[in-house]
């Protein structure tokens, strides 16, 4: 009994292996330009080389260049009949696009929007509210950029004429 139980996990084991060790090859490096943008720019610049570089695709003098921006706006909304209570909704969004310095062309473009809500503090001297739009800020740009990574480590980077 014991000898088909450790045979199971044996075959359990090996398969889930194999299933993970299916990580294709990434033929190309990228780099990554100057982003804009104040403190949301490092944000984006430092989350785009950080996991670029996970994935083993960032390399400062590749022909591929990554130019990207990040921009972040804000919605109040009113969520009950006798308004009692209030959410702030922030939208974050990417535009990136993948320039190819040897030819001279744009490759591939990225455009990717998402948003949170967070409860609104009823009195501007809270510091929850500006603590709670920075870190929904962050935890956008970190989702965003791996859902663009993800991307580009599936892509072939082509000019095409029509871009």
């Amino acid at each position: 009994m014991s000898k088909i139980k450790l045979s199971i996990l044996l075959l359990i084991k090996i398969s889930l292996v194999s299933c993970t060790s299916n990580i294709g090859s990434i033929n190309y490096k990228t780099s990554v330009a100057y982003v804009d943008g104040e403190y949301d720019g490092l944000v984006l610049s430092n989350q785009l080389k950080s996991h670029l570089n996970n994935f083993g695709m960032f390399d400062k003098n590749s022909n591929f260049e990554i130019q990207a921006d990040i921009s972040h706006s804000q919605n109040l909304y009113v969520t009950n009949i006798d308004n009692t209570s209030e959410r702030e909704k922030i939208d974050s969004s990417l535009n990136a696009k993948i320039f190819d310095k040897k030819l001279s062309c744009i490759t591939y473009t990225y455009n990717e929007t998402i948003s949170q809500f967070y409860v609104l503090a009823s009195s501007d001297q809270f510091i929850s509210n500006s603590t709670a739009v920075e870190e929904i800020k962050f935890e956008n740009t970190e989702y965003l950029v791996k859902k663009l990574v993800n991307r580009l480590s599936e892509e072939a980077f082509v000019c095409d004429e029509q871009k």
